[in-house]
């Protein structure tokens, strides 16, 4: 799950800097930000030593992401918006959710606790991304996409209630965020603002 993650949220993110015409500096920076900085925040929470400084492999996987956004950035005129990248993102939502999960039930940290490490560990490292992007991170106020890793988060933690093994706790936990996730940009879903709601004129 976190070989995916790293991969695909890498790849994501460079997209994103290669869009905004960053160099190729840029582009490596705000991509392995995007892979790296929603797990080493899981990973001070649980107080360990994040993994991105443990071992080259993770490193060498961030990379792999990056040189394939480059790669196809080349041949496809809006990379950032074709179904290739879209699914990408929802694989790695899903895949840092679910470490996220696992990590936190290994801390033995409650339940809460166990949705909350999923979803920083999901959506972390695109916010800090859209913070070196120049602009305020989306999943605040745009797009259902953190809602799908509190899902992910939480049906993780139900399945493992019901007695179920982990692995049978981490394919739910997957399954439900690439599910919303996928159903979310297919069909345009999301959270309503105050001002949709009513409550608030615009």
């Amino acid at each position: 799950m976190n070989t995916i993650g790293l991969i695909a949220f890498a790849f994501v993110g460079s997209t994103k800097a290669i869009r905004e015409e960053f160099d190729l500096f840029g582009i490596t920076v705000v991509g392995l930000a995007m892979a790296f900085a929603g797990g080493m925040t899981r990973d001070l929470l649980v107080s360990r030593v994040p993994l991105a400084l443990q071992s080259p492999i993770e490193i060498s996987l961030g990379l792999l992401g990056v040189g394939l956004a480059i790669a196809l950035s080349a041949v496809l005129p809006s990379p950032e918006n074709h179904p290739i990248t879209l699914v990408s993102d929802a694989i790695g939502l899903a895949a840092f959710a679910t470490t996220g999960a696992i990590v936190a039930t290994g801390a033995n940290v409650s339940a809460v606790g166990v949705v909350a490490i999923a979803t920083i560990n999901a959506v972390g490292g695109g916010a800090v991304a859209d913070i070196l992007l120049d602009r305020s991170p989306f999943i605040l106020f745009d797009d259902f996409y953190a809602s799908c890793a509190v899902l992910g988060g939480s049906a993780y933690r139900v399945v493992m209630s019901l007695g179920a093994s982990g692995s049978t706790a981490a394919g739910a936990c997957a399954v439900v965020c690439v599910g919303t996730r996928l159903a979310a940009v297919t069909y345009g879903w999301n959270l309503p603002t105050m001002q949709k709601l009513g409550l608030i004129r615009s």
